[in-house]
């Protein structure tokens, strides 16, 4: 299959707490980041037959990724998109993935944020 065809699953703009920065004070206290996904699942929507069996369950996802963000701390939002992508692969019938990881730590802006594509 071409991987411009592909089926794909969206969560936007997830809310996880994670212990995140490069300074220790940072750290101290978990801070609201949010995780966007795509998926691609190993099987298309086309033979799924109705049944979440056959397909990537969401939700499990989500929840996956609130306890994996909170699990330990990161300095980088760089390592935290890196690191819980390769654990979704690991876990879940995925075939391809983009994570972002925005975090929201500069007053001057909006968020920043990182983007992961496995």
């Amino acid at each position: 299959m071409n991987p411009d065809e592909a089926d794909e699953i969206h969560i936007a703009e997830l809310e996880v707490r994670a212990h995140v920065g490069v300074p220790e004070a940072e750290r101290a206290e978990a801070q609201r980041l949010e995780v966007s996904l795509t998926i691609t699942p190993r099987n298309d929507f086309r033979g799924l037959g109705d049944d979440l069996a056959r397909t990537v369950n969401y939700a499990a996802v989500c929840d996956a990724v609130r306890q994996f963000a909170g699990a330990k701390p990161f300095n980088l939002i760089e390592t935290l998109a890196n690191d819980l992508a390769v654990h979704l692969l690991a876990g879940f019938a995925i075939t391809h993935i983009r994570v972002e990881v925005r975090k929201f730590i500069l007053p001057e802006t909006r968020y920043v944020a990182v983007v992961v594509v496995r």
